[in-house]
């Protein structure tokens, strides 16, 4: 008999109370937050160095896209946006050479953020999940990093990303229709048009519908344990034997994070008897990737939601695959 349970009826085992965490950051990875006005009024932007062209700054892909959201969400409710940084890069001007840092002036520092991410959440536009509300959220990524600063100007790289976000953890939830890896553009206003047609491509109803039935499953102590050990096992696999399995791109450390919130999370532990939602191990996922990199973040966060969805597949079918056991 498969032990991999789908609830029927829609009830419920909810064993904790909600805990708000309002201001939690959206995402940690070694990143602080800023405002549009600090990257428009404070920071330099690079420049390809052969041709001494302009990259398009943080601060142009930002406001090209809220400027789309508020196009494209006339009649909502739209937050300002919040914006996270990391890696950042420091300088000085011509006049201060050779000037000791620690007697630098302010005026003759000059900064720039290698990676930058930011969400924007259309409040108005709400969805509920065991008493989670969920708000629509657009969002992007940019890291210098992945761009070759020291050749000619040519197309950048951008990431985008339509999705929701859970308030309880402020946790992003992104599927793989909501999100596009790498938007290739030489303008500001080609990061609209990207943009635009993502909106175009996305079901918000049916990426919540996916979710809301990660609810109606549970797995066992048992098989939290055992899946635990086969992502573990998957990390130390030759590649060729990787390939026939389910990626799983959380790393190890990530992992302990989970099985420690399994415990510990006082929205998303286990219940008395051991077992676990697929909805509460998603959250405990996507916490664990909060922790990630900004360069890393999104294709970690779309990766989780498809190892989680092809759990809940399995489980519907009755039938068990590497990850899990009758």
């Amino acid at each position: 008999m498969n032990t991999l349970v789908q609830l029927q009826n829609n009830q419920l085992i909810n064993e904790t109370e909600i805990i708000q965490s309002p201001n939690s950051p959206f995402i940690g990875g070694n990143s602080f937050d800023v405002t549009l006005e600090h990257l428009k009024n404070d920071c330099i932007i690079p420049v390809f160095s052969k041709d001494n062209e302009s990259t398009i700054s943080h601060f142009q892909f930002i406001n090209e896209t809220f400027s789309k959201v508020k196009e494209l969400f006339p009649n909502e409710s739209i937050a300002a946006p919040e914006i996270r940084v990391s890696h950042m890069i420091k300088g000085r001007v011509p006049s201060a050479i050779g000037k000791p840092a620690n007697q630098l002036l302010e005026d003759e520092k000059t900064i720039y953020y290698e990676r930058c991410a930011f969400i924007i959440k259309v409040q108005s536009i709400k969805r509920n999940i065991n008493n989670n509300e969920l708000s629509l959220c657009i969002g992007g990524v940019r890291s210098y990093n992945q761009e070759n600063l020291y050749s000619k100007k040519t197309v950048e790289k951008f990431k985008l990303f339509i999705g929701f976000q859970n308030k309880v953890c402020t946790n992003l939830c992104i599927s793989s229709d909501g999100f596009t890896n790498e938007i290739r553009v030489t303008s500001s206003g080609e990061i609209a048009e990207n943009f635009h047609h993502l909106v175009e491509s996305y079901n918000h109803d049916e990426h919540f519908s996916n979710m809301e039935l990660f609810n109606d499953y549970f797995i066992s102590e048992t098989q939290f344990a055992h899946l635990i050990g086969k992502i573990r096992m998957y990390y130390h696999m030759g590649k060729e034997n990787q390939k026939q399995h389910f990626p799983i791109l959380l790393n190890d450390g990530q992992i302990n994070n989970v099985v420690k919130d399994y415990f510990e999370c006082p929205n998303f532990k286990k219940n008395s008897d051991g077992s676990i939602s697929l909805w509460n191990l998603y959250n405990l996922f996507t916490e664990a990737n909060k922790s990630s990199y900004i360069d890393n973040n999104l294709e970690r966060n779309v990766n989780v939601y498809a190892f989680i969805k092809n759990l809940a597949k399995t489980i519907n079918s009755s039938n068990n695959d590497w990850y899990t056991i009758i």
